[in-house]
Parts: C-alpha cells; sequence; structure tokens
C-alpha cells in the first residue's frame, strides 16, 4: 500500500512533528562533542527545505546512542543542532527535553519556517517500551507526523509509532519524509519488479542474519554472490573443512537448504573459489571489553576449497574477484548488502574495494545499484565510490527487515494514501 508523502501535506502553520535519524557519531574536541559524520542530518535537508517551503514549524525528534533511559552528556542531540543549522543556513532552536512545559513554550513561540531540535528522546526508558502516555506528552506538539528515519523505523518506539498514531487518532496526518520515500522506492518497488539480471551481493559474517533476505531474494534473482565469513558456512554445508574461519555450525542445515532452492529455481548461486586466509595470533593489546586484540601473520592467497587448520578465510581471493566483476558486469540491477571480508582491515579489503568497482562501473553503464545500509555503506565510502551508485540506504537492521518482507512498525503507522 502507497504511503501518504510530505509532498501530499498542506503543512502552511501547522506544527509537524518529524522524527529523524540523527544517531550521529559524536567525539570530544576541546572541550566539547561535535559531529564527525553529518551522513544522516545531511540525508533529512531536502525534507526540511520542502517544509520550510511550505511554511510548516518544524519540530525535529531523534535518538542518539544508547544512554537506556538517563540523561548522558555524551549523547545529548546539541552538537546535531549545531551542524544542522551550518548545513541548512537557518537558526536550529534547541530544547533540551522532548516533553513538557519548556517544549510547549518554545514550540508555542514558532514561527512558519523555523525548526527546533528536541533532545535524545531515549534519555526516558518509555520511549524504547512505546508508553502510551509518553507518546501523548511527545504529540501535543504535533498537529502533523513526519517519518524520515528509515533507519530507526523497525523499533516500535514512542517517537517513531506511538506519536504517528496519536496524532492519526486526532486526524492528523502522517507522512513519510522524502528520504523515507527513496528508502520504500528502491528497497520497495524497485526490487519488486526489477530489471534483468538482477545480481544480488551478500557478505557479512552470519548466514543466521541473512538467511530470510538469501530465502525470499531466490524468488527473485538472477544470481546471488556470497561472500564474507558467511561463505565459510556454506563451504561447510558443502563437507569442506574451514579451519580456523568463522562459521555457524547449526546452520549448516540452513545453509544446505539455500543451496537446493538455488538449484531448483535455477538461480546462479556463486561462493568464492580463492580465499585470502592468515593466521591468527593474539596480541598484547585488550580491547574494550579487555580481550586480547587477535591480529594475522602469513597472509596469503588459497585456492583449495578446505581452509588449513588454524588458519582463516578473511576475503575472496583474486579468482573470486574476476568471477564476481564479470557476474556483475552484464546486471541491470544490483543489491550489495554486507562486504565480501574483514574490510576495516585494509590487508583483507582489497575483495570488497574490487567488488564496489564493479558495482559503480556496472552502475555507469545503466544497471540500477541498491546499497543496502550497513558496512556495506561504509566500504562504499571508503573507497570513495559512494556517489557512484544509485541509491545507499540509511538503514542497517531496518533495510534488512524490509528485505525480508516484514512490515516495519515505522512504516506501517503512516496514512495509506
Amino acid at each position: 500500500m502507497a504511503k501518504l508523502t510530505v509532498r501530499d501535506l498542506d503543512v502552511n502553520g501547522k506544527r509537524v512533528f518529524v522524527r529523524v535519524d540523527y544517531n550521529v557519531p559524536l567525539e570530544e574536541k576541546d572541550g566539547e562533542m561535535v559531529v564527525t559524520d553529518a551522513t544522516r542530518i545531511e540525508a533529512t535537508l531536502p525534507t526540511l527545505r520542502l517544509l520550510i517551503e511550505r511554511g510548516a514549524k518544524i519540530i525535529l525528534a531523534a535518538h542518539c546512542g544508547r544512554p537506556k533511559g538517563q540523561r548522558v552528556p555524551t549523547m545529548s542531540l546539541r552538537p546535531a543542532a549545531a551542524k544542522l543549522a551550518d548545513l541548512i543556513g537557518v537558526t536550529v532552536n534547541f530544547v533540551d527535553d522532548c516533553i513538557g512545559e519548556k517544549v510547549a513554550s518554545v514550540v508555542g513561540g514558532m514561527v512558519p519556517g523555523s525548526i527546533v531540535l528536541l533532545e535524545n528522546v531515549r534519555y526516558y526508558p518509555e520511549e524504547e517500551k512505546n508508553d502510551p502516555a509518553f507518546a501523548e506528552k511527545m504529540a501535543q506538539v504535533a498537529d502533523v507526523y513526519v517519518n524520515d528515519a528509515f533507519g530507526s523505523a523497525h523499533r516500535a518506539h514512542a517517537s517513531t509509532e506511538g506519536v504517528a498514531r496519536v496524532v492519526a487518532r486526532r486526524g492528523g496526518k502522517c507522512a513519510a519524509g522524502l528520504l523515507m520515500e527513496r528508502e520504500l522506492q528502491f528497497l520497495g518497488d524497485e526490487l519488486d519488479n526489477p530489471a534483468r539480471p538482477f545480481v544480488v551481493i551478500l557478505g557479512g559474517a552470519k548466514v543466521s542474519d541473512k538467511i530470510k533476505v538469501i530465502d525470499r531474494l531466490l524468488d527473485k534473482a538472477d544470481a546471488l554472490l556470497i561472500g564474507g565469513a558467511m561463505a565459510y558456512t556454506f563451504r561447510l554445508a558443502q563437507g569442506h573443512k574451514t579451519g580456523a574461519s568463522l562459521v555457524e555450525p547449526d546452520k549448516v542445515d540452513t545453509a544446505k537448504a539455500a543451496l537446493a532452492k538455488a538449484k531448483t529455481r535455477q538461480v546462479k548461486f556463486l561462493l568464492p573459489s580463492d580465499d585470502i586466509i592468515a593466521d591468527p595470533f593474539k596480541t598484547d593489546t585488550l580491547d574494550k571489553k579487555g580481550k586480547p586484540v587477535i591480529d594475522w601473520k602469513n597472509v596469503r592467497t588459497s585456492s583449495a576449497a578446505d581452509v588449513p587448520e588454524g588458519a582463516a578465510g578473511l576475503d575472496i581471493g583474486p579468482a573470486s574477484v574476476k568471477i564476481y566483476s564479470d557476474a556483475l558486469a552484464g546486471a541491470k540491477t544490483i543489491l550489495w548488502n554486507g562486504p565480501m571480508g574483514l574490510f576495516e582491515n585494509k590487508l583483507f579489503a582489497a575483495g570488497t574495494n574490487a567488488v564496489a568497482q564493479a558495482v559503480a562501473d556496472a552502475t555507469a553503464k545503466g544497471a540500477k545499484s541498491i546499497i543496502g545500509g550497513g558496512d556495506s555503506v561504509k566500504a562504499l565510502k571508503k573507497s570513495g565510490l559512494g556517489d557512484k551508485v544509485t541509491f545507499m540506504s540509511t538503514g542497517g537492521g531496518a533495510s534488512l527487515e524490509f528485505l525480508e518482507g516484514i512490515e516495519l512498525p515505522g512504516v506501517a503507522a503512516l496514512s495509506d494514501k
């Protein structure tokens, strides 16, 4: 069912409560917390500019980090207000609460085209509990509700679902922002009837994280290219040895079922034909949890189906890169979710970077390329190819759940057209 969008609204002079995803990385510099990556704030600018043009009084709500119902100063949204003001070129009034008389007073003094950003909604435990009374309090300053936070739409929280229900019950409109609209278009409409060949690239650590996506995409895709640690669970399912690679032995039957379904549906299911492997060793450095940091030695390419005992597979090898790149070269629609290896370490980034380049090259030839959020987006940006694809999702978990076919609470709460 198509959802109402911000384009469909008459917002002149109305108080528009906009849920945004300003869960941005913050860092202390010269005694102040500052935003170190404003991508998520930048993504909301088209929606905000449209609302400003149409004379809305814009009240922004968001979360930052996981304060667990406490006021954690390092997770305040005040730095996001300053960054937004710089980016959009208008004053952004920050309120250090998200409910109560202070919020009502500031909103009461707003003029059309002005912006207020409320403090971190997760400072209240009632937010994540989707407490109805808390949602009512937030909704007191809302005539209209807009959700532009796709990355949080899979959570049924007060600001993502509860407030929308309150506004709708009062007869107000609830609509998708322009960013949310694009997410639903590319992850939904474009993949429902993809131009063919439709090639899916899936990576990451666990088969269990992606199995529902794999199962659903096997009904649509012409080819699946598998990388990352999840490839070794499939290798295990084929009877091969995986050494010290990250695997899920309890998901072998699941992997076998996916391989069987691919064969039945005549979907090309490609697993790496070679790997970059290395031997792990513990260092004297401890991580945040107090455990020894693992480093790697004897990095080498292996073309064997079995990973040697004591070694771990950490990236796809050059032969796999060639096969995967060739499969992508003729694609008309590409969906990519998950890196090909431990790309954060430059020793094991070549496979992910090569796939990113192949996706960019296919896009340049006319393919529609959709990047399903999370580490795939990080990898593309790291390789400098973020602007060479058709669409990059802002959702991690939300993207996966949407691709699985799960109805997201934050989307379900919006008004139908």
